[in-house]
């Protein structure tokens, strides 16, 4: 038998779907129409999951009959390491290629409380950040479900090593996951199952820019899922300057938005505000966005800015980030400063995928 070409190889993978994708459910359906018992999806996911396998050939207790089929329908989805970055904080940063030659980012950041993954959805993105890199050269595709779950498993097999566990997501990665709502939402029941990755819901964070139509549909899934809004503006007008999407969905009807999730779930928001030096952090921005969320549930990330060569923002003054933070404070609001991670290595997300892959990126 002639090997194939690198591009058959890739044209075949394209073709069947990553194995990750599968929520137990959807397995098992699988299952029953091949003929085969519903029980093996439990056989399967403790594989995928438990064992975290690289082949089929290695589900030892299935029949080679069914192991063949997992193999001639699905893909275990590889994600090849073409860069690992470790700074001295312990934070972590790949660049992994996915079958089609695309590249993506996932980051390990390590806590006190434990270890931490960030997690892509798209390659590239839409939204048009003026202050992101993920952003240039606009959105080359969705990742489906089971791409996304890879980055957890792959992070996790890393961690096996040294016998540690991801005890926590956070989908704010490259891309906007709320423009890939339903493959991300898969991701989510996926690595929450308690036979999947068995990730507990409150230490799951997902972020959006403000699609208001998928926040409403997020809010009527009524997960117990942590919820961000990346805001980086008190006002229409500098949001749009910073954000595009603040154009098509406005700063008022994103808070109307925001008070029918807080409402229908009962939970808090998080609203990430990025400092960006003499553009939005000045006194009476901090005042402005007291008050625009004076009557939220709700907790303030502030989050001073990495460098990214390509855009023209620089880092809020150390004091500044400090008065900023007091003057929320003292207006009643529950405000953090994120801690820094990562300074020494392309910390900013999209940063090493703009570097070291341009011809995705113009």
């Amino acid at each position: 038998m002639e090997k194939m070409t690198t591009q058959e190889t890739i044209t075949e993978l394209s073709q069947k779907p990553s194995i990750y994708s599968l929520q137990l459910s959807e397995l098992k359906e699988w299952l029953k129409e091949q003929n085969e018992k519903a029980f093996r999806a439990e056989q399967i996911f403790d594989w995928l999951y438990k064992k975290r396998v690289s082949d089929f050939a290695q589900m030892s207790n299935l029949s080679k009959n069914l192991r063949d089929m997992l193999s001639e329908h699905f893909t275990l989805t590889t994600l090849n390491t073409i860069i690992k970055q470790e700074s001295a904080d312990g934070t972590i940063k790949f660049l992994f290629e996915l079958h089609d030659g695309y590249s993506i980012e996932t980051v390990l950041m390590r806590h006190d409380y434990g270890n931490s993954v960030c997690v892509t959805t798209q390659v590239g993105c839409r939204i048009g950040c003026t202050f992101c890199a993920s952003t240039l050269g606009g959105l080359k595709r969705h990742l489906e479900a089971g791409e996304i779950v890879s980055q957890v498993v792959k992070v996790q097999q890393a961690l096996d090593e040294t016998e540690e566990r991801v005890s926590s997501v956070v989908i704010m990665g490259i891309g906007e996951p709320f423009d890939n709502f339903d493959n991300m939402l898969s991701f989510l029941k996926i690595i929450n199952h308690d036979q999947g990755l068995n990730i507990g819901a409150r230490h799951i964070t997902v972020s959006t820019s403000g699609i208001i139509p998928k926040i409403y549909q997020f809010a009527d899934e009524n997960m117990q899922i942590n919820f961000a809004i990346s805001l980086h503006a008190p006002n229409t007008e500098l949001r749009s300057r910073l954000m595009p999407i603040n154009k098509a969905y406005k700063l008022p009807d994103l808070m109307e938005a925001v008070r029918y999730y807080i409402n229908k779930t009962g939970r808090r928001v998080s609203f990430e505000y990025g400092l960006f030096g003499g553009v939005n952090d000045q006194v009476e921005h901090a005042k402005e966005l007291a008050s625009l969320i004076k009557d939220v549930k709700c907790h303030v990330n502030l989050i001073p800015v990495n460098y990214v060569p390509e855009r023209d923002y620089v880092r809020t003054p150390r004091d500044q980030i400090f008065l900023f933070e007091k003057t929320l404070k003292d207006a009643g609001v529950n405000v953090t400063i994120r801690r820094e991670q990562g300074s020494d290595i392309d910390a900013a997300c999209g940063q090493l995928r703009a570097k070291e892959r341009k011809e995705e990126t113009r």
